[in-house]
C-alpha cells in the first residue's frame, strides 16, 4: 500500500516509541487501515496485561486500550483519539505490572505549620490539584495546590476571609472537595463558619467568585455537582463537633445555586443524613451519599436518589449494628453506585467498608477488608474515604492503615504497626480482589485521603503526610 507523506511521518512516530528489542512490548510492525485505524504488533508473552498508549508530543500519553496478550505476538487495533491520521503521532506498549510501584512522590504545604488534603482531581490538561486546609480548626485557611502532570508546583493558593474580602474573623475555613469547569474550578467547602462555593482561574488560581450561604449554625458544603441550571450542593448545618474536618455531627443538607454560585433554594435532608458528604448526576437524577444516624445512636452508610428538583425517589440504608462511615462515592457509566468508607461492625477495629449498588440501591456485593501488613486486627485502624469506578466494571479504592495505641506497638520485619502507610485496593466488577498494596514514606506516616484515575490509565492519590502529598501510580 503506497502512503501520503504524512501517514509516513505517523508510520515512523510510532516506531520511534517501541521499546528496546528484548523487552515484551516492542512495536513490531504497523498499518494504517483504510478506516483511520492503527493497527499494532507487538512482542508478547501469554497471560500479561498491557496497555497501549498515545501521544502527540511524546510528553503527555494517554491510555488508549487494555488487553491480553498472546504468546509471541499480539495485534491490536486503536482508534485515533484526534479522528483522522495525525501528521504525527506517538505510540507505545508497555506490561501492566501489579500492585504497581510509585512513578513519583511530591510534597507541598501551605504557610501553616500543618496541611491536610480532602480531595483530589485529575485535570483535563493533564495536572492534577488537591484541596483541603493549612492550619488546625478553628484557625484554618482553604488551600488549593495544583500541579502539572510530572508533579511540578503549577500554582498554589490559600483563601480566607482576608484573601477572599468575605466579611468575618477568617477562622473555620474548610476546602472539601473541587469540581472543574470550562472556565474554572469550582471548590467547596466553608468560610468563617458559613458555606461557601468558590470558582477561581485555572492557571493561576486567583478566585473569580466567592460566595458564602449561612445555612444554619456551623455549615459546610461537601461536594457539589455543575447541572444545566447551575449547580448542586450538598453538606450539613448545625454541626455540633465544630473541630471536626471529616464528621461533624450535623444535619445533611441540599442546595440549588445558580451558575454564579447564588443560592435559589435549600432544603434539610437532617430525617435522611446526618452528613450529606457526595454527590452525582446520572440522567436525570441525582445521587447523594452519606452518613445516617441509626436507632441505637450508631452510624450507617446511606444513598439518596432525587429527581433533577430534588425530590426523592428512594433512601436507602447500608451497615450492621455498629458504626459504618461513609464518605466515598462515585458512579459508574451504567450508573452502578460504588461506595467506600470503614466499619466496626463485625470487625476487630476499623476496616475498609466497600459496596457496589445497582442503580435501584440494591446492594450487588460488599466487601470488608483490612490489616494489609498482618498485625494485631485488635489495634489497627484500615480508614477508607475515595473510591473511584473503573472502566472495566470494578473500583479503586484509598485509605490510611496503621495503630494509634500507646499501649500497643509491633515490628514486623522493618514494618512497624504505629507507621500509618497508604493502603490502596482494586476490586473487580463481582467484588473480586485484584491487588492490595501499601506505600510507606521513608520517613514519617503516610495515609490516603482520595484518589483519580488518570489519562495515562494510572492512579494520582491524595496523600496525608502532614502537607498536600501527591502520589503517583502508573496503572490500576
Amino acid at each position: 500500500m503506497r502512503l501520503p507523506g504524512r501517514w509516513k511521518t505517523a508510520l515512523a512516530a510510532v516506531m520511534l516509541a517501541g521499546l528496546s528489542p528484548t523487552q515484551a512490548g516492542e512495536i513490531l510492525s504497523l498499518r494504517i487501515t483504510k478506516q483511520g485505524q492503527v493497527e499494532l504488533t507487538f512482542e508478547s508473552d501469554r497471560g500479561t496485561t498491557y496497555e497501549v498508549q498515545g501521544s502527540e508530543d511524546l510528553q503527555s500519553f494517554s491510555l488508549l486500550t487494555r488487553l491480553q496478550g498472546a504468546e509471541g505476538k499480539t495485534r491490536v487495533l486503536v482508534d485515533n483519539p484526534t479522528g483522522g491520521v495525525p501528521d504525527r503521532r506517538f505510540f507505545k506498549v508497555r506490561p501492566r505490572e501489579l500492585p504497581p510501584a510509585p512513578t513519583w512522590f511530591r510534597s507541598y504545604g501551605g504557610s501553616r505549620e500543618e496541611s491536610h488534603g480532602h480531595y483530589i482531581l485529575a485535570c483535563e490538561d493533564g495536572g492534577y490539584l488537591q484541596v483541603g486546609e493549612t492550619g488546625f480548626l478553628p484557625d484554618t485557611r482553604i488551600l488549593a495546590v495544583k500541579i502539572d502532570a510530572s508533579g511540578n508546583l503549577a500554582w498554589r493558593q490559600e483563601y480566607s476571609n482576608r484573601t477572599t474580602g468575605a466579611s468575618g474573623h477568617g477562622t473555620y475555613n474548610l476546602g472539601n472537595s473541587v469540581v472543574e469547569i470550562t472556565d474554572g474550578y469550582l471548590i467547596v467547602g466553608a468560610i468563617n463558619r458559613n458555606s461557601a462555593v468558590l470558582k477561581v482561574d485555572k492557571r493561576t488560581g486567583v478566585a473569580r467568585f466567592v460566595r458564602t450561604h449561612s445555612n444554619g449554625g456551623y455549615d459546610a458544603y461537601e461536594h457539589l455537582v455543575v447541572t444545566d441550571d447551575g449547580m448542586v450542593a450538598v453538606g450539613y448545618t448545625n454541626a455540633e463537633d465544630r473541630e471536626n474536618t471529616f464528621f461533624a455531627e450535623g444535619r445533611g443538607y441540599l442546595a440549588f445555586l445558580d451558575p454564579d454560585g447564588n443560592k435559589a433554594e435549600g432544603r434539610s435532608l437532617r430525617d435522611d443524613l446526618a452528613q450529606a458528604y457526595r454527590i452525582a448526576s446520572h440522567g436525570d437524577a441525582l445521587i447523594v451519599s452519606g452518613l445516617a444516624w441509626n436507632e441505637d445512636d450508631n452510624l450507617d452508610f446511606r444513598v439518596l436518589k432525587l429527581d433533577a428538583g430534588g425530590a426523592p425517589a428512594w433512601s436507602r440504608r447500608y451497615g450492621g449494628d455498629r458504626d459504618d462511615h461513609c464518605f466515598g462515592m462515585d458512579l459508574a457509566s451504567d450508573g452502578a453506585i460504588f461506595l467506600t468508607g470503614h466499619t466496626l461492625s463485625g470487625t476487630q477495629n476499623w476496616q475498609t467498608y466497600t459496596m457496589k449498588l445497582d442503580q435501584q440501591g440494591v446492594v450487588q456485593w460488599e466487601r470488608k477488608r483490612g490489616n494489609p501488613r498482618g498485625f494485631d486486627p485488635r489495634f489497627i485502624h484500615d480508614e477508607a474515604w475515595g473510591v473511584r469506578a473503573t472502566p472495566d466494571g470494578g473500583c479503586i479504592l484509598t485509605a490510611g492503615t496503621g495503630d494509634e495505641y500507646r499501649s500497643y506497638s509491633e515490628t514486623i520485619g522493618s514494618d512497624q504497626s504505629d507507621q500509618w502507610e497508604v493502603y490502596v485496593i482494586k476490586y473487580g466488577p463481582a467484588g473480586e480482589l485484584e491487588w492490595e498494596a501499601t506505600y510507606e514514606a521513608e520517613e514519617g506516616d503516610w495515609a490516603g485521603e482520595d484518589l483519580a484515575l488518570t489519562q495515562d490509565g494510572g492512579v494520582i492519590i491524595a496523600v496525608d503526610d502532614s502537607q498536600f502529598g501527591f502520589l503517583k501510580l502508573p496503572s490500576w
